[in-house]
């Protein structure tokens, strides 16, 4: 046995497994060719932000368009920093926007033959590659201590020297493994550095899928790959897991370039075949000019949460990240109107390379478009989804009678240019709640918006006491209108706006006035959906009850 295989087993006496016994348990994966295998790695630590919502979006699709595999692994290896929960709940979020894995950590079980999928559960499979990496020479054990390694990056600093365990530095890489054996039997604390064969004056080339051929400084640094705690870091977790789990594609921020190098040295050093990398735009936001990273702090639309608590619809964000993804999307929107967003193919070529801007004003223009596409039954289907979880005002009017809800939900709806009131589901109570009378009698307690200086409250009630006795609702809307118009000439206001306003001083005011007093008397506000619409819904016998109520009070 060489002196490296002896300090090897002398850390790792357990470990009886190797690598080819890795290999036969987590063998390639038989899929077609060309299919794609990504993942969502979450590290259990918060909420899901919007940014990783958008990476998952990427990771998800590109698998479900080449019939390959998407799968969740939880890096849980940052123990200080998790959040009880977290883990789950991140998946049930990604649940609620359609992102459901086909393998992988799902919450409380896990599902696929490339587990397990949480990191904290693989420790015996990273110390057997790193048991094999001792025995090669491409791993040591450390006893550097942290105040060691502090003053180490002062003096480096002092020198203006590159900062870091690395070269000349890497005091513990020339340690003889009898030397090292010894120190770990007298219990001196350790770590395991790779002992990097790179010089950050040299050049690598790296393709990456979304921004074509790099050339990134070789990495130097001796990292650590397992921590005292006897769990590995990020960075050799990310190496041994995408190894045996036989992911293809690896697509994450661009805030993770600067550790490419780092990762193509640890393939190379292990000899395995390195997975395709897609660092995609930062989602950014612009804040007094300057753009800035989309942050949990400032920033409420950080979190996926948002959306789902104030009722976006989940269509619309997806959509709008897709926009954010591909340049060609809107493009393919405007002749798809009524297409499924995945019926769009994502590609990387066409992916922006700079951060994108986070335009929440956009989201709701999308979001206003998807809701206004749904049928009644769908639009109800998902308004009481969100309804049970954050809106029981909303929940309760649905359950008091979901037909006439549909057919208050369905005015001007199912045709080629639908209406478009609700930007989100939390829109539709305060929008439709006029309806309903014992709600109308509530909304009666404020003050009507009649504020008109034109119009004198006997001025009002003479147009509604016109248009009670003749409401024109056994008319289409077209009939409805000119009949209106009718009832307007019977009140001495202009019935052609276009006159009225060549003729201002012959008239106290135009038909639209009188659509504008009949409206907020049965529904106490100036905008409500198309007014025929409404009437006809609430009946004749509604309306002149409301009519007469507002009559009473303005006399």
């Amino acid at each position: 046995m060489t002196d490296l295989e002896a300090l090897a087993e002398l850390i790792f006496p357990d470990i009886t497994d190797t690598i080819d016994d890795l290999e036969k348990r987590y063998p390639k994966r038989q899929l077609n060719n060309g299919a794609i295998v990504a993942r969502f790695a979450p590290s259990p630590t918060g909420f899901l932000h919007t940014g990783s919502l958008f990476a998952t979006l990427i990771a998800w699709r590109f698998p479900a368009q080449t019939s390959g595999v998407f799968f969740t692994r939880l890096e849980d290896t940052d123990t200080k920093r998790e959040i009880e929960g977290s883990g789950e709940e991140l998946l049930k979020q990604l649940e609620a926007f359609g992102i459901v894995p086909n393998e992988g950590y799902m919450g409380d079980y896990e599902k696929g033959n490339y587990g397990p999928y949480k990191q904290s559960n693989r420790a015996n499979i990273y110390k057997t590659v790193i048991k094999d990496f001792i025995k090669k020479g491409l791993a040591y054990p450390c006893f550097c201590s942290s105040e060691e390694v502090n003053e180490l990056r002062k003096y480096q600093e002092a020198h203006k020297l590159n900062p870091g365990y690395y070269g000349q530095y890497a005091k513990c890489s020339t340690l003889d493994p009898k030397v090292a054996m010894q120190r770990i039997k007298n219990h001196e604390p350790y770590v395991i550095r790779f002992r990097s064969q790179g010089n950050y004056q040299n050049k690598i080339k790296i393709t990456d899928l979304i921004r074509g051929n790099l050339e990134l400084a070789q990495n130097d640094q001796h990292i650590v790959i397992l921590k005292s705690d006897g769990l590995p870091t990020y960075h050799f977790a990310h190496l041994v897991d995408d190894h045996f789990m036989r992911t293809t594609h690896v697509t994450r921020g661009e805030e993770w370039l600067p550790s490419l190098p780092i990762h193509y040295e640890l393939f190379e050093a292990a000899g395995w075949e390195k997975p395709n990398y897609a660092h995609l735009p930062v989602i950014m936001k612009l804040d007094n000019g300057s753009r800035r990273k989309l942050s949990k702090r400032k920033d409420p639309e950080a979190s996926v949460s948002y959306f789902l608590e104030n009722g976006y619809p989940v269509e619309g964000v997806l959509e709008y990240l897709v926009t954010i993804a591909n340049s060609n999307f809107e493009e393919w929107r405007l002749q798809n109107m009524n297409a499924n967003i995945f019926d769009f193919k994502l590609s990387f070529d066409k992916m922006t390379l700079d951060g994108a801007l986070f335009d929440l004003a956009k989201v709701k223009n999308i979001c206003k478009e998807r809701l206004a596409r749904l049928n009644k039954d769908e639009f109800t289907k998902k308004a009481y989804e969100f309804a049970k979880k954050y809106d029981n005002n909303l929940k309760e009017l649905i359950e008091r009678d979901e037909n006439f809800f549909k057919e208050i939900i369905n005015i001007e709806r199912e045709k080629d240019n639908p209406r478009k009131d609700y930007e989100t589901f939390k829109d539709i109570y305060p929008i439709i709640n006029f309806f309903y009378s014992d709600l109308y009698e509530k909304l009666l307690e404020n003050e009507l918006p009649f504020n008109y200086e034109r119009f004198t409250n006997q001025t009002i009630i003479k147009v509604l006491e016109a248009f009670k006795n003749d409401m024109g609702l056994e008319y289409d809307e077209e009939n409805w209108f000119n009949n209106l118009k009718k009832v307007t000439e019977q009140c001495g206001f202009c019935s052609n706006v276009k006159e009225y306003k060549k003729n201002k001083d012959l008239y106290p005011g135009h038909v639209g006035d009188i659509s504008e007093i009949i409206r907020i008397a049965i529904s106490t506000r100036k905008n409500t959906p198309n007014l025929y619409y409404v009437l006809k819904i609430l009946g004749k016998e509604e309306v002149t009850k409301r009519i007469n109520k507002i009559i009473e009070r303005l006399s």
